[in-house]
């Protein structure tokens, strides 16, 4: 008798929210535990080509820590497709403008460029400071940096 591995539907997965206080938490650090819990790898149904992961909602994002000279060395590219359509921003003033998108920007860059990753990547939500609206979903506590 042939046994066949056992391949999850998006139905098997009972998404669960998660909420992240990313005060104090260094942002490469943060974005890969963030990812991975996007995808669903800490599930144990877990398939790659099937959306298995959680809701993650992070607040405090202005308060993200960015080891070394980070702040004034990285530098985030936009182009608009036209000649000379090419802007630039540091990291440290992108912190400064919006808080939430350095850290999208370093979750984004962690999941799968393809149709699954664009659908995982709408479950992230981040906010600046410690208000959410997610309230109604109780998320619950996830500890980033013990785990970590």
């Amino acid at each position: 008798m042939k046994k066949s591995t056992y391949s999850a539907k998006k139905t098997d997965n009972l998404e669960k929210w998660w909420i992240v206080d990313a005060d104090g938490a260094v942002l490469g650090r943060l974005a890969s535990v963030v990812a991975s819990r996007l995808k669903g790898k800490n599930n144990p149904l877990y398939t790659p080509h099937v959306d298995c992961g959680d809701f993650i909602v992070i607040v405090n994002a202005e308060k993200i820590v960015l080891t070394g000279n980070k702040t004034k060395d990285k530098i985030y590219y936009q182009h608009s497709g036209y000649i000379g359509g090419l802007k630039s921003i540091t990291a440290g003033k992108l912190l400064e403008k919006k808080p939430e998108e350095v850290i999208r920007y370093a979750v984004k860059g962690m999941l799968p460029k393809n149709t699954l990753g664009r659908a995982l990547f709408k479950k992230l939500k981040v906010y600046s400071g410690n208000e959410h609206p997610h309230e109604a979903q109780q998320p619950k506590p996830l500890d980033v940096k013990s785990i970590y």
